[in-house]
């Protein structure tokens, strides 16, 4: 009776995916679109079809000059996921953008570059009738304990919006109900994440029934 009781609990588990964006080797779009909720990051592209079109939740980072480059086009919000999207997570909170993320220095101001755009994101998000949301501080800082950063590193190594997305969704989705699922996840990219610590810290979540691939 038992046995019967645990293996139900397995099958009825709800799937998440994780949809980085990284290459893809197969067609996985009817995986990711049947799946009870997905997250993606930044600015997907859709236009391959290779990751399906579902998106629950894009994670942003705001402190990006590439986020505010992409406000400023006309067609921002025409991004299929991003229209999709029925959350935005901004990945850094302004207290984090302002203790630890680079100020740009008196010429690159004079030009218009600032260090946070949260509030202009969340301007043009919430024209758009979108839901916005703000990763905690201390999520962030708990981050950084994760993968080892502490003291003057923090000021040069910031994790990155897939690790905090993958954290976020393994805190608020219990083992017992989500079975969650990577996907599209190169592990490299901008200099000031380690991606090297954060592949590892993937791959013991994996070691421990946490996350799986789908390959």
């Amino acid at each position: 009776m038992h046995g019967r009781i645990f293996w139900t609990t397995i099958l009825a588990r709800k799937t998440a995916i994780i949809v980085g964006n990284g290459k893809l080797e197969r067609d996985i779009a009817d995986i990711v679109d049947g799946a009870q909720f997905v997250m993606r990051f930044n600015e997907p592209n859709l236009t391959g079809g290779m990751s399906g079109e579902r998106t629950d939740m894009i994670m942003l980072a705001a402190s990006s000059k590439t986020l505010y480059r992409r406000m400023i086009e006309p067609d921002f919000l025409d991004n299929k996921a991003l229209k999709a999207a029925k959350v935005v997570m901004l990945a850094y909170h302004p207290e984090i953008i302002r203790q630890y993320h680079p100020r740009p220095n008196i010429f690159q101001r004079l030009s218009g570059r600032r260090a946070d755009w949260t509030m202009q994101a969340i301007k043009q998000l919430g024209k758009a009738g979108k839901e916005i949301r703000i990763m905690p501080p201390q999520t962030y800082m708990d981050g950084c304990s994760e993968l080892g950063i502490a003291g003057p590193y923090m000021h040069q190594i910031f994790p990155s919006t897939g690790f905090l997305g993958i954290a976020y969704t393994l805190a608020k989705f219990p083992a017992s109900e989500w079975d969650v699922k990577l996907c599209g996840f190169s592990w490299e990219g901008w200099k000031r994440h380690d991606w090297q610590k954060e592949r590892i810290w993937v791959e013991n979540r994996i070691a421990d029934d946490r996350l799986s691939l789908i390959t």
